[in-house]
């Protein structure tokens, strides 16, 4: 993402994070803020969020089928192109929810990984940042 975006050609995305017995439901708000911040310096436009109440992250999906079914709806009525999540996904839970929901999926710590890429200019901050995605994947 090194060019200027015009609105026609920011990505639009759909937020998601989960209420746990750890995480109230202030928090997860002022969290998806904050990832709202995140996505629109990566040049994304917020185009929904949807929050849900468990007692844990779904293992394979992070939420739940109901919930991700919510989701896959409003990313279409939104006619958004990535999901990104307020927590880091497992690399399978990317997976699975990149082939239910046919569309590009991030957690917070991807997110940033390209915030970072797409401002390192100098041959060795560039190296630092692919290092690090590496190290990440």
């Amino acid at each position: 993402m090194n060019y200027t975006y015009t609105e026609t050609q920011r990505e639009r995305a759909i937020l998601v994070g989960i209420i746990t017995d750890d995480v109230t439901e202030a928090e997860v708000h002022e969290n998806l803020d904050e990832l709202e911040r995140l996505a629109d310096t990566a040049g994304a436009i917020v185009a929904g969020r949807i929050t849900q109440n468990r007692p844990y992250a779904e293992p394979s999906t992070y939420i739940g089928k109901g919930k991700l079914e919510e989701l896959s709806r409003l990313k279409d009525f939104q006619n958004a192109e990535l999901v990104i999540f307020d927590e880091e996904l497992l690399p399978r839970q990317i997976k699975n929810l990149e082939n239910i929901l046919k569309c590009k999926v991030l957690d917070r710590t991807g997110l940033i990984l390209d915030i970072f890429a797409s401002n390192a200019k100098t041959a060795e901050s560039k190296t630092q940042v692919e290092m690090a995605q590496l190290e990440y994947l």
